[in-house]
């Protein structure tokens, strides 16, 4: 398909898709996938498709706000990722800090009312960006119409194990009895990610059929859809978020 006739036929069928979008998640969490893989193929630098995949995310968050998505989580940067090298290590944060730090005077932040917040272990984080996260989240505490979560140092084996420590420790001290030990309670007990609703839809870009340890109590608990696309994710667009939707309604249809 020529450049010329995509641009035409695009807007037809993106919204052809959205008239199928009529039940909206509530809560869509992304693995924000490829990045690295984008700027191999440009034959740029990684820093290009970290930078191209930000431009990415801050589209996806007027295209979910327009269409009612009250709860956006990123998979942004897993536990995992910090055996990758220094210098991408360091490129990374710096972006996250630019990133966060620009959410403070961001004009669709405070015209939409999404509250910012960091999921994750924050004691992993180097203090400059740790101190940029807050500022972001200081600013957007009043909000509560839309809730914009970024994952950051985030793994989620090691959040349900962090939670059963803290069950136990508060069983050992006479705090809990074994039979208040509830689903409900677990939750309260995840503090990287205990107060986030259960997760509806989640979307994974860059051809990787897995959800690598992606919020499983939230997720695996709910039997959300999911939803896994060819486009690396600075490639994603408003037609793959509206597929990924579709997906969800027939699969809720079904239920």
């Amino acid at each position: 398909m020529t450049g010329r006739l995509r641009r035409l036929v695009e807007p037809l069928y993106e919204r052809y898709i959205a008239l199928q979008c009529r039940s909206i998640p509530r809560h869509i969490a992304i693995i924000q996938d490829g990045n690295r893989r984008y700027a191999r193929e440009l034959g740029a630098d990684t820093s290009v498709g970290h930078r191209a995949g930000a431009d990415t995310t801050e589209r996806l968050l007027g295209w979910a706000c327009d269409l009612g998505v009250e709860h956006i989580t990123l998979y942004s940067f897993s536990t995992e990722n910090f055996h990758r090298d220094a210098s991408e290590l360091e490129e990374l944060f710096a972006l996250f800090r630019e990133k966060f730090l620009a959410i403070v005077s961001d004009e669709r932040v405070h015209r939409y009312g999404i509250r910012v917040r960091m999921v994750g272990d924050r004691s992993l984080l180097p203090p400059d960006l740790l101190e940029a996260i807050e500022t972001a989240e200081a600013s957007t505490a009043g909000y509560s119409r839309f809730h914009l979560n970024i994952a950051l140092a985030y793994g989620g084996r090691n959040e349900i194990v962090n939670a059963a420590r803290r069950i136990l420790a508060d069983a050992a001290a006479g705090r809990v009895s074994a039979d208040e030990i509830t689903p409900a309670l677990v939750e309260e007990s995840l503090a990287e990610g205990g107060d986030l609703p259960p997760v509806d839809l989640i979307i994974r870009t860059g051809n990787e059929c897995r959800t690598s340890n992606f919020l499983p109590w939230q997720a695996n608990g709910n039997e959300c859809a999911v939803y896994f696309c060819a486009p690396y994710w600075p490639q994603f667009r408003k037609i793959d978020l509206l597929r990924a939707i579709r997906v969800y309604r027939q699969r809720a249809g079904s239920t």
